[in-house]
C-alpha cells in the first residue's frame, strides 16, 4: 500500500504514522471528555456509543504503537495527542454547553431591574435578604440552561456592574423547580441496596 502511494517507508514511519497516532489520540481523548459529560447527565445511550467509538480509536492507536516499538516519533506523538485531546475536548465541551448551571448573585444595589429581566426571560429565581460585612444585601439564585449563561452574565454586568456572582454546574433539576428529580442512572451501590432489601 505504501509503495502504491509512492511513499517511502521512512517517511511513513517518522511522519505519517506519528501524525495518525497524534490525530487518533486527539479524537479518542476528546470523545472521552464529551462522554463523561453525558454520563454525568444521565444520557446512557449517547455515552455508551461514545465509549465504543473512543475505545475503538484508542485500540487502533495503541496497536500501531506496539507494531512500531522502535519508532521514537510514535512515543512523542502519543502523549502529544493526549495533551491536545484534552484541550480540544474542553473547547468542544464549552461549545456544547450541555446541562444547567446555578448562578448566585450578591449585591447591595437595587435589584428591581434585574428581577424584571429575569421574569421577562422566564428564568426562575429566588431572592433572599442577607446581612454582609457592609450591611444589608440581596442574594439572588437562578438556574438556567448553560447555553444562556453568557447572555445573563452580560446583562448582569450591564445592570449591576459591581455585583458579585458565582456559577456552578447542576447535575440535575426538575423542570418545575419544585422537586429535584431522582437520578435514573444505575449504580452498583443502588443494586447492592436492592439485594439487601431482598
Amino acid at each position: 500500500m505504501i509503495e502504491l502511494l509512492g511513499i517511502s517507508e521512512e517517511i511513513f514511519a517518522y511522519v505519517i504514522l506519528p501524525l495518525l497516532i497524534f490525530l487518533a489520540r486527539i479524537i479518542d481523548v476528546s470523545i472521552n471528555t464529551i462522554r463523561i459529560i453525558y454520563v454525568l447527565g444521565g444520557r446512557r445511550m449517547t455515552a455508551t456509543l461514545l465509549g465504543f467509538v473512543e475505545s475503538f480509536v484508542w485500540l487502533m492507536a495503541i496497536r500501531q504503537i506496539f507494531q512500531h516499538l522502535d519508532n521514537w516519533a510514535s512515543y512523542i506523538a502519543y502523549p502529544a495527542g493526549f495533551a491536545m485531546g484534552i484541550f480540544v475536548g474542553m473547547m468542544i465541551e464549552e461549545r456544547i454547553a450541555y446541562g444547567k448551571v446555578i448562578i448566585r448573585i450578591i449585591t447591595r444595589k437595587e435589584i428591581d431591574e434585574l428581577k424584571e429581566y429575569l421574569t421577562k426571560e422566564n428564568h426562575r429565581f429566588t431572592i433572599l435578604k442577607a446581612l454582609g460585612p457592609d450591611g444589608d444585601e440581596s442574594v439572588i439564585f437562578t438556574v438556567l440552561e448553560r447555553e444562556r449563561l453568557e447572555e445573563l452574565t452580560t446583562k448582569l454586568k450591564e445592570i449591576l456592574p459591581t455585583a458579585f456572582y458565582t456559577v456552578e454546574k447542576v447535575n440535575r433539576a426538575s423542570e418545575s423547580g419544585a422537586v429535584v428529580q431522582e437520578s435514573t442512572r444505575w449504580s452498583i451501590a443502588s443494586w447492592l441496596k436492592g439485594v439487601r432489601r431482598q
